[in-house]
């Protein structure tokens, strides 16, 4: 998330949870709304057994974190927002797993590595796609397992109507290059109503 922009991101994100918004408590239809970029089947595409350590990049508040954090060993998140990463600790407060960053995963340093890396709707904040995947590469245990889901969205803007964010549109074969190059293999690719998901090993 270099460059100019990423105060821009961290003063959106900041400003949602200024304005109430908090998918973990998002009402029913604007849940299955979120599932059509990373519903049940990306969860599974995680193969999380019960005792894998995990890390999501761009946690937001939990949406997906409160699925995935009961059925993990260890969990992180990162976000570059720190309203938001306090809005996941008071959603995620029941589990004693989870670690929470408030950082850049593009800059941040990793202490340890994981078994299962998995990012949505994250990688449109992220200019240089290669970097990204080739760290989550770097950062995944012998075996480990990195799952995508990007945006179908070509915008290079996202507009709430009273603030524009500029993104950098997600290319689905761009990624696929990104993962390749990383030395990543491919196991799973597939389209979802608003998005693409990638699988690799």
């Amino acid at each position: 998330m270099t460059g100019h922009n990423e105060t821009d991101i961290i003063s959106h994100y900041d400003s949602l949870i200024d304005e109430g918004n908090d998918p973990v408590h998002d009402p029913e239809p604007l849940r299955v709304y979120m599932d059509k970029w990373d519903g049940e089947q990306f969860i599974g595409d995680l193969g999380l057994t019960g005792s894998e350590s995990v890390l999501e990049i761009g946690v937001g508040t939990g949406r997906l974190a409160v699925r995935i954090v009961p059925k993990c060993g260890q969990f992180t998140g990162i976000d570059i927002s720190p309203k938001t990463i306090d809005r996941a600790r008071e959603n995620l407060a029941a589990y004693k797993n989870v670690s929470l960053i408030c950082g850049d995963f593009t800059s941040h340093k990793f202490d340890f590595r994981f078994d299962i890396i998995y990012s949505s709707l994250t990688f449109m904040h992220i200019r240089d796609k290669q970097a990204a995947i080739s760290k989550a590469a770097k950062l995944l245990n012998s075996g480990g397992r990195f799952v995508l889901s990007i945006d179908k969205a070509k915008e290079k803007f996202i507009d709430t109507g009273t603030r524009k964010l500029a993104v950098y549109p997600d290319d689905p074969e761009e990624i696929r290059d990104c993962l390749e190059n990383a030395g990543l293999v491919i196991v799973k690719q597939y389209e979802t109503e608003f998005g693409f998901v990638f699988a690799a090993k």
